[in-house]
């Protein structure tokens, strides 16, 4: 095996979540707001490219699952931290329902653990919308009040780990990139 094999386009967007999040919170913990949420955007935006770059180019891999699933665990979760130091107004009220997120992340991963051998993050549509909410909200946390839309990011994150949950109990060792608890793909 070369490395080639493993240094492709999507696998290199989805590296480049994990290697630049340190830069996310240099701009954060220095509250530089217009550097943070430049950053922010250009960086999320490769978890967008990178499964659109894997189907097109037909560079699908085990690895490459795994580490975009890793690298949205990053970002996504040191979202939570970036709205506490940048914005933690809007947070505040949406404490508990926060804490029920990680919750259930954390059981989602557990069950996973357990049923599947190994920590999962499913990429269900749910999720997906969940990942698109948080991205977009971030965002417009450093222009609007987004106290309400928070809420609404963790309720439809919330359903997307009881969906996970639900997969793995009833289904056991899936695709990852299954759509839904309606049409799982089998690994």
């Amino acid at each position: 095996m070369t490395i080639s094999r493993y240094v492709t386009v999507p696998n290199v967007l989805s590296a480049s979540r994990i290697v630049f999040l340190p830069l996310l919170y240099v701009f954060a913990l220095g509250k530089m707001e217009l550097a943070f949420v430049i950053a922010y955007a250009l960086i999320g935006i490769t978890d967008l490219f990178d499964g659109y770059a894997a189907r097109r180019l037909n560079q699908c891999s085990e690895l490459g699952k795994v580490l975009d699933s890793w690298a949205d665990l990053a970002y996504y979760a040191s979202s939570a931290f970036f709205m506490a130091r940048l914005h933690m107004d809007y947070l505040r009220p949406n404490m508990v329902f926060l804490w029920v997120f990680f919750g259930l992340l954390a059981l989602s991963l557990v069950v996973s653990a357990i049923r599947c051998g190994k920590p999962i993050f499913m990429h269900t549509w749910v999720a997906k919308t969940a990942a698109a909410m948080v991205y977009v909200g971030v965002i417009l946390s450093t222009f609007l009040d987004t106290t309400v839309f928070v809420a609404v990011i963790l309720a439809v994150y919330s359903l997307a780990f009881i969906e996970a949950i639900l997969i793995f109990l009833i289904h056991g060792d899936v695709d990852p990139d299954s759509p839904s608890i309606f049409r799982v793909r089998p690994c």
